[in-house]
């Protein structure tokens, strides 16, 4: 009994303490998600009052959380919209994972770390967050903009590619067989074929199945299903976002549209919950021994990711400010770095691993929403500085401006 309401009380206080802090972020117009991670932190190993009864129902209010967040992105875009936006956006993918994974590479080679440690900071480098980027597209209101499908066929990319890299590091890990390594892959890829091809070829009969005129067994279906397909691809070495991103795609028309209403107030509590999960997992005492490399792979991995993004908007015939848009939005790294890190952190490979990570993480997912917001806006003041345009070219030049916004958006459902 006392170990129950002690748990209330804890809980109690997250979610009311949530609610504040997101009220506060409101009314000053910035994402909440820094002040949810800071309350982690000072929750957490380490910090000023440590939780006790309710980390493990925390936990699994975070995995619920990016599988809803994951699900609820993948609502707002069709089967159909999603295969011609990885058919197109590819080769941006190349790109994301040539200018991102080498920087981690580099530093892990350099830092004397080897090579399995240089393959695991690569990953750890190159995936941005899909559940912070989802967030921070939903709190800026970014969903129907032009650049968020090229910002979307990037994440998803990067998400499939995690059903190839996570049983290969898996493998390097553990030192297994070459034999061993290539079955383990061999499953994973098949499993993630598998679920694209029902997302795509099956959708209708998937929502004929799932679709109610009542919100409760409409609610109860989609949820359920969308955690019994994320369960089972993440038992098979398969990513869950994935999983819960394609049964996302796989709704359409007034399912997705009623699904999204109902599960949106669930995605928005579960997604805090997340946040501070993150941040519970983290002792403030180990950033500052790795704090100088961290902030120096955040730099120049935030540069990269910011050109990934523009080149990627560019190529898709977005505008200026889309560009920027793109390249800010994908700096946020997460839940997908740290899931690799604390691989490497369970098989010992290199104790400094596992804070450097965490604290390369911290950085980029509290700088994530603010370059998402500022990019833009700083960049092309920039360019308007050093082009420094004449007073009779300015006026053109603002309308010019105006009518790409006009273009920049998209209708949404």
């Amino acid at each position: 009994m006392h170990s129950s309401a002690v748990f209330l009380i804890e809980f109690g206080a997250i979610i009311l303490g949530l609610g504040l802090l997101g009220r506060f972020a409101g009314r000053f117009q910035f994402s909440p998600i820094p002040l949810y991670l800071l309350a982690g932190l000072a929750f957490g190993e380490g910090g000023l009052l440590p939780l006790g009864t309710s980390e493990e129902f925390v936990a699994i209010g975070a995995e619920i959380g990016v599988i809803l967040l994951l699900l609820m992105l993948g609502l707002e875009y069709t089967a159909t919209d999603l295969v011609s936006n990885l058919k197109t956006q590819y080769p941006a993918g190349l790109v994301d994972a040539a200018l991102n994974a080498l920087p981690g590479a580099a530093m892990a080679l350099l830092l004397g770390w080897g090579p399995v440690a240089a393959v695991v900071l690569a990953g750890v480098t190159w995936i941005s967050s899909s559940g912070v980027i989802a967030k921070v597209l939903g709190d800026l209101g970014r969903l129907g903009n032009r650049e968020t499908p090229v910002i979307l066929s990037i994440l998803v990319l990067e998400d499939l590619s995690m059903a190839v890299y996570l049983p290969i590091i898996t493998a390097l890990l553990a030192g297994t067989s070459l034999a061993a390594g290539s079955v383990t892959l061999a499953i994973a890829l098949g499993v993630a074929g598998l679920v694209l091809v029902l997302a795509v070829r099956y959708g209708r009969h998937i929502s004929r199945f799932v679709s109610s005129d009542d919100p409760e067994k409409l609610l109860l279906v989609v949820l359920g299903l969308t955690l019994l397909v994320a369960g089972i691809a993440q038992q098979l070495q398969v990513s869950a976002a994935v999983g819960a991103f394609l049964v996302g795609i796989a709704l359409s028309g007034e399912v997705a549209e009623g699904a999204h209403n109902l599960l949106a107030p669930l995605r928005d509590l579960f997604a805090a919950v997340f946040f501070v999960f993150f941040g519970l997992h983290t002792d403030p005492a180990s950033i500052p021994p790795v704090l100088l490399p961290a902030l120096a792979l955040a730099v120049i991995t935030t540069l990269t990711k910011i050109a990934t993004g523009y080149w990627a908007a560019r190529r898709a015939g977005i505008s200026a400010k889309g560009r920027w848009r793109a390249g800010g939005t994908l700096v946020a790294r997460g839940e997908f770095s740290i899931v690799i890190a604390g691989l490497a952190v369970t098989a010992g490979i290199e104790p400094s691993l596992g804070p450097l990570a965490t604290a390369y993480v911290l950085i980029l997912v509290i700088l994530g929403p603010l370059t998402a917001r500022w990019t833009e806006p700083v960049a092309l003041r920039l360019a308007a500085r050093l082009a420094k345009p004449t007073p009779t070219a300015q006026a053109p030049l603002t309308e010019a401006h105006e009518a790409v916004d006009d273009q920049d958006t998209v209708g949404r459902a």
